[in-house]
């Protein structure tokens, strides 16, 4: 069954397509809604679905040989997860889970392949949104590196509740762990320190922002870089 075209265009980059381009898509896409925690691609999964969220938020995962993994970029509704396959068979490089809870538009591969053939803007939307991945990775492969988990922690808060645009993130203790590639019991300190600070409350995996300005001048500068490249790069 075909969801109205009215909530497919709650993705921006759907809604960015001319109508024209659009309605190639348009016969074959669906909505669904995802569970957080749900994982829609393993690292070498053959992408068979590309997804534009609507709200909510994906995350997307280099996962080690031991098991562990984290998190190098996240997609909202701002963005596509999987589009790369539509110039052809795609295997995923990373582990896509839903980190927020969402509401999505999908379209099977081969579909999305067969539109992007006949329509520039569609294998552009492909590529550039890759770059856009591609530089979340690289600024957040540079602040995993050099920024100490505090202000990780308020950056990655932040983004968060960005995607969710909401204040109120509701997340455990072994997600944040592993999105930020620590132990459990440094977000616990974390999390505490913040509370106490004033900028959040948390308790039983629902994490409130209470003081926004406060909990961006204790983020690294990386929170800002993002936004600043994502203004370049749509």
């Amino acid at each position: 069954m075909h969801s109205p075209t009215s909530s497919h265009l709650d993705n921006k980059l759907l809604a960015a397509l001319p109508r024209s381009q659009f309605n190639l898509l348009m016969p074959h896409l669906t909505t669904t809604s995802l569970p957080q925690g749900a994982v829609v691609y393993e690292t070498g999964d053959e992408v068979d679905q590309i997804y534009f969220p609507h709200n909510g938020m994906f995350s997307l995962l280099a996962v080690m040989r031991d098991g562990k993994a984290i998190e190098t970029a996240t997609v909202g509704r701002e963005g596509v997860v999987g589009a790369m396959a539509g110039l052809g068979l795609y295997k995923s490089l990373v582990r896509a889970v839903v980190q927020l809870p969402l509401t999505t538009t999908k379209i099977a591969s081969p579909q999305f392949r067969k539109a992007a053939a006949s329509s520039e803007a569609i294998r552009d939307l492909s590529v550039h949104f890759n770059e856009v991945l591609l530089t979340q990775a690289r600024v957040t492969a540079a602040c995993n590196a050099l920024h100490p988990v505090e202000a990780r922690f308020c950056r990655w808060l932040l983004q968060s509740a960005d995607r969710a645009a909401s204040d109120t993130v509701t997340l455990t203790q072994e997600l944040l762990a592993e999105m930020l590639g620590v132990r459990r019991t440094s977000v616990t300190e974390v999390a505490g320190k913040m509370q106490n600070e004033g900028v959040i409350t948390y308790s039983r995996g629902v994490i409130r922002i209470l003081d926004r300005a406060g909990l961006e001048r204790l983020s690294c500068e990386c929170y800002q870089t993002l936004i600043d490249h994502s203004a370049t790069l749509t």
